[in-house]
């Protein structure tokens, strides 16, 4: 999912259109032709509203629409499954990578069978309504998507391949899914079992949280000592300013950021806030790693100062160091807290808003685009808030540590501020509905040929069935041949999912626990398939 600028709360999980001709097989090897280029998309019509006698869909719909796909045949024989990978809260062009080059592409070609991309309905150009009023969004829920897929099993027939009957249950049909879409395939596979034969739940989310505090807790105990302990005491200096709310203290830390105009303070907590959840975008191909985490926590962790410029601030660094109850440690902060000052504002300072900064920072205003565009075009923005707002939680707050513990990003970062999009967006003021998620099993879900894997310093780690923190230590999931467990070494969110081609290498590629937890996956799959009957 992608986070948010303008809120802290991090989404879990990434465009192009595609050509509607369908290309020639051959050209599926193509190792430099824009995967947008060499799976077109295709729609299925699926019934907009799978359930007329739930109450929450009101007024009831008897229409469809296009759920958009995208597949590769090029290694399918006859009698080798199929292996969808749902996009989850995406526009599915995103994944078309993993059908060129990664688990997908790794799975068709060791299985003889076909790689699908299926779209989430509310995402790319999947949309059951015209528009995202709160009115129209009431069919978007992981209950209604889920059933998409079954319904997608069912009725399937592929362009060129219209002679052959490729439906479930006549051909095994394998999912695999990261991140929300983890958890996803893993619900598949436990509503749909004659449907799906078997699922990969990669960073799988399963346990639905409102209050996600503990999202900073793997960041916090695998994240670089010098940073972690850099960022703490420099936030507590922060929250300990803007809490006393001595206004001129108050306005001379926001002048030290270069965010002096900004009104509200937890807006600029959030900003403040931002840097540390870089953690989740790194990856190990370096084609795909969002390399800011490690320019903030260099900034935050660096004995000098970085930015020449800030020098003169030296006396005023240390002054509100003092003032924020660590003057004990000015002598070893003030640097940490100059080059913080410099790399928040030169990511989000005037240079980088086109506009007073309240027009691009201010999640207080209720007349803002991003709440008030209703239009399809406004997906990013309102789609996963809508379910988050609804169903799923994680808002990623900073009050919610305890109060034995410094946390990684603001105190001032309440469930109140995290959920103003859901008061703004759609006027819903009561907390989500976890429990029409966690009726799954949440830490516990358990069906045979179902394989959770997992990143050890994953960030939504807390919420998956490898949970290892605030989780009894019975509900440790423990590797068996029914349901297989892959912890992977160092690795952060679904680090199994995107790959390389054959024989293609870097300087430092692949990592061994990545490599390694890919060929199981393969072997996984492999091996149900001799279960097949």
């Amino acid at each position: 999912m992608k986070g948010s600028l303008l809120l802290a709360a991090v989404s879990l999980c990434g465009l192009a259109l595609a050509k509607s001709n369908r290309p020639a097989p051959h050209r599926l090897q193509a190792r430099d032709v824009d995967p947008t280029e060499l799976y077109p998309g295709h729609n299925i019509s699926v019934p907009i509203d799978h359930f007329h006698n739930e109450t929450k869909y009101v007024p009831h719909t008897n229409a469809s629409f296009n759920l958009r796909y995208f597949f590769d045949a090029s290694h399918y024989k006859p009698g080798g499954p199929v292996i969808i990978l749902q996009s989850g809260e995406a526009d599915a062009t995103e994944r078309l990578p993993y059908l060129q080059k990664g688990i997908l592409a790794e799975l068709v070609n060791a299985t003889n069978g076909i790689g699908v991309v299926l779209e989430h309905r509310y995402y790319g150009t999947s949309f059951p309504t015209a528009n995202l009023t709160t009115k129209s969004l009431r069919f978007l829920t992981t209950e209604q998507a889920l059933a998409d897929q079954a319904y997608f099993a069912q009725h399937i027939v592929f362009p060129g391949l219209e002679h052959m009957n490729l439906t479930a249950p006549n051909v095994p049909y394998i999912v695999y899914g990261g991140s929300y879409a983890g958890g996803f395939a893993a619900f598949t596979r436990k509503l749909y079992p004659n449907l799906y034969f078997g699922a990969i739940s990669s960073s799988g989310v399963t346990e639905a949280i409102y209050d996600y505090w503990q999202y900073y807790e793997p960041i916090r105990e695998y994240g670089p000592p010098a940073c972690i302990a850099a960022q703490t005491k420099l936030i507590n200096v922060v929250d300990n300013i803007l809490m006393k709310n001595d206004s001129a203290t108050v306005q001379q830390l926001k002048s030290g950021f270069g965010l002096e105009t900004l009104t509200y303070n937890d807006d600029f907590a959030n900003l403040v806030s931002y840097g540390i959840s870089g953690w989740q975008s790194r990856n190990w191909d370096p084609a795909v790693n969002d390399p800011s985490f490690s320019y903030y926590c260099g900034n935050i962790s660096s004995t000098k100062v970085l930015w020449p410029s800030t020098s003169a601030m030296a006396s005023t660094a240390s002054s509100l160091i003092e003032a924020g109850g660590w003057g004990n440690e000015t002598a070893t902060l003030t640097n940490s807290f100059l080059n913080m000052m410099a790399w928040t504002n030169d990511s989000y300072g005037v240079s980088s808003c086109d506009g007073p900064l309240n027009s691009c920072y201010d999640n207080h205003n209720a007349s803002a685009e991003m709440y008030t565009d209703k239009s399809i075009d406004n997906y990013n923005a309102l789609s996963w808030a809508y379910q988050y707002c609804t169903q799923w939680g994680y808002l990623q707050t900073g009050s919610g540590v305890p109060k034995s513990e410094l946390p990684l990003i603001s105190r001032l970062l309440t469930l109140e501020y995290e959920s103003l999009v859901c008061r703004l967006a759609f006027n819903i003021t009561s907390p989500p509905d976890v429990q029409a998620i966690n009726k799954y099993g949440g830490y516990n879900i358990s069906y045979p040929r179902l394989a959770f894997i997992g990143g050890e310093a994953d960030p939504w780690r807390p919420v998956t069935p490898l949970a290892t923190l605030t989780v009894p230590d019975q509900l440790n999931r423990t590797s068996n041949a029914s349901e297989p467990v892959i912890l992977i070494a160092g690795a952060v969110h679904h680090w199994d999912e995107n790959g390389l081609f054959p024989n293609e290498t870097t300087s430092t590629l692949p990592p061994a626990p990545v490599a390694q937890a890919q060929k199981q996956e393969v072997s996984i799959v492999k091996e149900w398939l001799t279960q097949w009957k």
